[in-house]
């Protein structure tokens, strides 16, 4: 596995830090991850095109479930 120098903000870096960690991984897993989704062009913008197709071409078809707001918020 090959490693790389990145030249960053320190304020970036401990605000980037502190989203890994509330994610539970580190900043090396956190940029791992990304670049994987990149490189397998699984882009953010990506993933919400097809969302947004997959919801369009389904309209949200429940099959027969009905939304029922009282049942929802018992507690």
């Amino acid at each position: 596995m090959a490693n790389i120098t990145l030249s960053i903000d320190d304020r970036l870096l401990q605000r980037a830090r502190d989203v890994a960690a509330s994610m539970g991984t580190t900043l090396n897993g956190l940029v791992r991850t990304y670049l994987r989704q990149v490189a397998d062009g699984n882009s953010p913008s990506e993933t919400g095109r097809e969302f947004r197709k997959l919801s369009l071409e389904h309209q949200g078809r429940s099959n027969g479930w009905t939304f029922d707001r009282d049942e929802i918020h018992e507690r």
